[in-house]
């Protein structure tokens, strides 16, 4: 996320990051939100006494800021039918894997670097695709490759390929921004 905030301040992008919402009130995002005066919201399902009730107040935020894309980074609650629906073609997320491989279900943070080294890959890397109703399915949008060394673990991996997310969000948002990307509602 911080990447994609000082991407948006240095002009290298036009996108502005007008809201964060997490679902983790530990969450190191609405720290740096704050930090950057941007509002930011801890929004768990656990506070709400239904789903509706959730993905109601999420998308009543995301109207009240004019939110135009969604920039999934770091959130682990899969979306709603009725956010997706709502902004299909304009939700972007990053993972950390060449998908199609190593996403999915329960494939995110460490888990993606763990498997990746049991299963002794030699290259690995970053994905940023459009989200849809399934986990990690929606079309790429943009891939970058990251070496797997021999003395790898799952924690070097995970540094490298971070770097490499933080080089390939905006690069993925600049494109969409200038339509060099074809939306996933074609």
């Amino acid at each position: 996320m911080l990447a994609i905030i000082e991407a948006g301040k240095s002009g290298y992008i036009s996108s502005q990051v007008v809201l964060v919402v997490s679902n983790n009130s530990a969450s190191g995002a609405l720290e740096t939100a704050k930090k950057y005066n941007i509002p930011a919201y801890h929004l768990s399902q656990k506070l709400f006494t239904t789903e509706f009730e959730f993905e109601s107040r999420v998308l009543d935020l995301l109207k009240e800021y004019k939110a135009d894309l969604i920039l999934l980074a770091g959130y682990m609650k899969k979306l709603s039918s009725a956010v997706v629906k709502q902004y299909s073609g304009r939700i972007l997320n990053i993972h950390p894997a060449l998908l199609p491989k190593y996403g999915g279900k329960g494939m995110y943070g460490i888990h993606v670097h763990e498997a990746v080294i049991a299963a002794n890959e030699k290259v690995t890397g970053a994905t940023v695709h459009y989200v849809n109703e399934v986990y990690d399915s929606g079309e790429i949008i943009l891939q970058m490759q990251v070496k797997v060394y021999p003395d790898d673990n799952a924690l070097t991996l995970q540094k490298r390929v971070l770097e490499t997310e933080h080089k390939l969000y905006p690069e993925a948002i600049k494109m969409f921004e200038e339509k060099k990307i074809a939306s996933a509602n074609k």
